[in-house]
């Protein structure tokens, strides 16, 4: 049985775009080897949220962030700390699949070649293996040098995962990564997140609330920049503790 453990934990986390105060003191701690989904209407900060945690809101200009975050103990935020080093160990997948112009296998061994990794039997392996985690192998093994274009957009959203485990991340951001395929598209994707918890932490956004409710152990319900309910996905589904969260959970407003 894997072993979990805090592998993010915020305190009083604030974050302002310019005078907007997008963030209110956000205090959350996400268990390692789980599927954790951030629920709430357009706008509440969920996206923000996520992109506190391998510093993606540092390139946003009049960005300004008070609070910790913690990442295996270690605030990420702290003067000594490289965004490039976290962004390592913190992969991304964002709402719209944004393969490279670059071939399939390409697309996959990019990130491992920025890191220094050069040898094509090393690169070979990561590729195969990463294509395998991502459930994407089988569809793809015997066209690798094709334009990675060429794929449907679901076969590009998992190869978008691919190219993010290749460079072994402990932990696996999802950014509303079903919300442009179709059923069909989007059950496979579920599929492998179920699967990806085994070796990753997943943190997923998603407006869905049925898609929460499948894939995720524990959901963080947000609202206008606040953390307002956070537990197990059944607790928050079936038992709410907060009127706001019944609310958007039965479909009365969001």
């Amino acid at each position: 049985m894997i072993k979990t453990k805090e592998i993010i934990t915020t305190k009083n986390l604030n974050l302002w775009y310019g005078e907007k105060h997008v963030l209110q003191d956000i205090n959350l701690s996400i268990l390692s080897n789980k599927v954790t989904a951030l629920i709430g209407p357009s706008g509440c900060g969920k996206s923000t949220l996520i992109r506190c945690f391998n510093r993606m809101n540092d390139v946003i200009n009049n960005c300004r962030i008070t609070g910790q975050v913690f990442f295996n103990e270690n605030d990420i935020y702290g003067p000594s700390v490289d965004a490039v080093e976290i962004r390592k160990k913190v992969g991304m997948v964002f709402q719209k699949p944004n393969p490279f112009p670059k071939s399939i296998y390409e697309n996959v061994a990019y990130g491992p070649r920025v890191q220094g990794v050069n040898d094509k039997k090393i690169l070979d392996r990561l590729v195969e293996k990463s294509l395998h985690d991502a459930a994407l192998w089988d569809e793809v093994h015997d066209r690798l040098y094709e334009p990675a274009m060429c794929l449907s957009g679901g076969q590009q959203q998992r190869l978008c995962i691919a190219r993010s485990l290749a460079i072994e991340p402990e932990i696996i951001l999802m950014d509303e990564p079903c919300s442009a395929l179709d059923p069909i598209a989007t059950a496979k994707i579920e599929d492998l997140i179920y699967d990806l918890k085994q070796h990753y932490t997943v943190i997923i956004v998603t407006h869905n609330m049925q898609q929460a409710a499948r894939v995720s152990e524990y959901a963080a319900y947000m609202y206008l920049g606040k953390l307002i309910e956070y537990g197990e996905t059944k607790q928050i589904f079936e038992n709410p503790r907060e009127e706001l969260t019944e609310n958007y959970i039965t479909g009365r407003f969001g």
